[in-house]
């Protein structure tokens, strides 16, 4: 388990940040970031000061494999 919290300032994890390749200039993604603890940090690009989400790698595994499965294409 991460021993980052939820809600800490993205911008006071000290990593380095990435955004998909299909995002848009009106900054309409996340970014993402793995963390030296282990897990992954997720922030708002539009917010790049603000709060980051916590999960760990196995949580994101599953988030990605329903992406890919397509578990999520009612919400666009």
């Amino acid at each position: 388990m991460p021993s980052v919290p939820n809600g800490v300032q993205a911008s006071s994890l000290g990593v380095r940040w990435t955004k998909s390749r299909h995002s848009n200039a009106e900054g309409n993604c996340v970014e993402v970031a793995p963390l030296a603890e282990g897990g992954v940090a997720i922030r708002n690009s539009r917010d790049p000061h603000g709060p980051a989400l916590v999960y760990t790698s196995a949580e994101v595994a599953a988030f990605l494999a329903g992406v890919k499965d397509g578990e999520f294409d009612d919400l666009v």
